[in-house]
């Protein structure tokens, strides 16, 4: 099985935050699940950082790979298909991880209910 973590999901489980669900961070620590992380994600950490609206203690490429977690590339197809998905959302990382997770037929581990409406099975966080 595959998860894919969505930005807050990620940050939650790096820091073992109490927001994160039960079910989402038993998924997380069960070493049965591949857990992924995309670049696009760590794009829009970096932005935020960047920009001040994100403080991250260390570095998140460390940290990810400390915790175990896989990288996981942007291919050409995934932004062609992020690119065509309806508009039921437009939040361009959100696009790109839905497009991933279809491709790996991935769980998405997100608190964002509205990724549903893709047809992606969602693990709440």
């Amino acid at each position: 099985m595959i998860a894919l973590l969505d930005a807050h999901a990620l940050i939650w489980a790096l820091t073992d935050d109490r927001r994160l669900a039960k079910d989402a961070r038993a998924a997380i620590k069960d070493r049965a699940i591949d857990v992924l992380v995309s670049a696009a994600t760590a794009w829009e950490l970096s932005i935020k950082q960047a920009s001040g609206k994100l403080k991250l203690d260390g570095s998140l490429l460390e940290d990810v790979e400390a915790a175990g977690f896989s990288w996981l590339p942007i291919t050409p197809g995934d932004a062609v298909s992020a690119a065509a998905l309806p508009p039921h959302h437009r939040d361009p990382f959100d696009r790109m991880l839905v497009a991933q997770a279809k491709r790996l037929d991935a769980i998405l581990i997100t608190r964002d209910r509205d990724l549903a409406a893709y047809g992606v099975e969602l693990l709440l966080a």
